[in-house]
């Protein structure tokens, strides 16, 4: 399948459990943007928080505040701001209820120490190990002690409403939500924490802001990749093309999601992404080739069967027989290019092939059998790749794009639950019902051997 964007939740996902960016997936990300993916975060963090990871890891946008504010490295892209009257009216909820709040402005989450700190590494962990249940308790034992040394002033954030709020996010457990939402029915709640309500405009949501960005970018939401671990990514994952619950998500999101990775901890992004093909993740007993068509076809091996090996070892004659028959079909194919559909010239050129080996098998079997089995065929898959690319340079053709293409029409074979799907009777492997609208590889040649073609004139003026 295509995929032209992906996306992170941030905590939990995008961030291990010591709130750092994996070395496997800033590789990823590094990967990915080489070869012309967008990458983003989609998160209900703010902007000021998320600034820092786009300009060192040269992510393309971010979608913050769940879908109310959306930024690219250099600008803002859209804003969504909380009219001014639902903020006060939360203000004041806040304090008849004696609920902590927090409000989103442009650099951050301002106004409550009790939220600061639910939103810190310490705060993050401990969401992590209380159980649910323990949601409410939890939450007075945080307010009364911080309320000891500083209490929330509602002077303040009255001041502080005076600047865009694009969020609101407000100390409350899972069962006093309801109440919030019939109070304020235009509005959304989204949750990442079960100790705290993200309040948001009702029309808005991360999966709107990924929409947004589709129209400026240029792809569509069945193009789109994203990762989460919580309620609020629900939608999101829903709503894409591909939507991937972390190991560590919760259930409902595991069993609404296309596909289940490992965790934020054991590289779940990069093992994904490489399930899916869009990098190649080297495993501890894996290997990566210095030859990136390699690592591309091993991924698509893996896909397809998981049949791949990092043991060098020898073809058997039936399996050998069965990898030629598949390289025969493509010399067939030449040659009937070639023809240009003349079937007399094409039936010729066929009879001739079939001399061709019949010569080919006396020259050989002439020859005493004294080199090693691997040694042979490792020798005579060189020369086919060799000659390969002799017949590249002859006809002055730079096959790197179409290889791109082909590969990505062989990847588009994977069906949305990330595997390949087999006809029961011949065992060949099935396309998707829009693999010919989307991935046929033959349009994307003929445009670049047009332009390939357009680069030489150019340079015989």
């Amino acid at each position: 399948m295509a995929i032209k964007a992906v996306f992170f939740d941030i905590d939990g996902t995008f961030l291990n459990d010591r709130k750092r960016v994996s070395s496997s997936t800033k590789k990823a990300i590094s990967q990915m943007k080489e070869d012309g993916i967008l990458v983003g975060l989609a998160t209900g963090r703010g902007p000021g928080f998320v600034q820092p990871f786009m300009d060192n890891l040269g992510l393309d946008f971010a979608v913050t505040y769940n879908g109310q504010y959306i930024l690219t490295h250099d600008k803002v892209l859209y804003q969504n701001q909380l009219p001014k009257s639902t903020v006060y009216n939360l203000i004041r909820y806040a304090t008849k209820h004696r609920r902590e709040i927090s409000l989103g402005t442009s650099t951050g989450l301002v106004g409550s120490n009790i939220i600061n700190m639910g939103t810190s590494k310490f705060g993050q962990i401990v969401s992590r190990i209380v159980p649910k249940s323990w949601a409410k308790m939890v939450e007075r034992s945080f307010k009364s002690l911080i309320r000891r040394f500083k209490p929330q002033s509602i002077e303040t954030l009255k001041t502080i409403m005076r600047e865009p709020i694009y969020q609101v996010v407000m100390v409350a457990t899972v069962g006093e939500t309801q109440d919030i939402e019939e109070k304020f029915p235009h509005v959304k709640i989204t949750r990442s924490s079960p100790y705290s309500a993200d309040i948001i405009s009702a029309d808005q949501s991360k999966l709107k802001g990924i929409a947004h960005l589709g129209e400026v970018f240029d792809f569509e939401l069945s193009e789109v990749m994203a990762f989460g671990d919580s309620e609020n990514d629900l939608e999101m994952l829903s709503g894409v093309g591909v939507g991937v619950a972390m190991g560590n998500g919760e259930d409902e999101l595991k069993d609404q999601a296309t596909h289940v990775t490992d965790t934020n901890n054991q590289n779940g992004i990069a093992k994904a992404l490489s399930h899916y093909g869009l990098i190649h993740f080297e495993t501890e007993n894996s290997f990566t080739s210095d030859d990136d068509n390699f690592n591309k076809v091993k991924d698509f091996h893996h896909l397809m069967d998981g049949s791949t090996t990092d043991m060098p070892r020898v073809y058997g004659i039936e399996e050998a027989s069965h990898r030629s028959d598949f390289k025969l079909e493509e010399v067939v194919e030449f040659l009937y290019a070639s023809s240009g559909g003349d079937k007399r010239v094409f039936g010729q050129a066929v009879l001739d092939l079939h001399a061709a080996l019949d010569k080919a098998a006396l020259k050989v079997s002439s020859k005493e059998h004294s080199e090693s089995t691997m040694v042979g065929q490792v020798d005579a898959l060189t020369d086919l790749l060799y000659l390969t690319y002799g017949s590249f340079v002859l006809m002055g053709v730079d096959p790197k794009p179409f290889f791109d293409t082909v590969h990505e029409a062989n990847m588009g074979k994977i069906f949305p639950d990330g595997k390949a799907h087999f006809d029961p009777v011949t065992h060949k492997i099935l396309k998707p019902s829009d693999w010919e609208a989307r991935f046929a590889p033959e349009p994307h040649i003929k445009r670049e051997l047009d332009r390939q073609i357009q680069k030489s004139l150019q340079r015989s003026k």
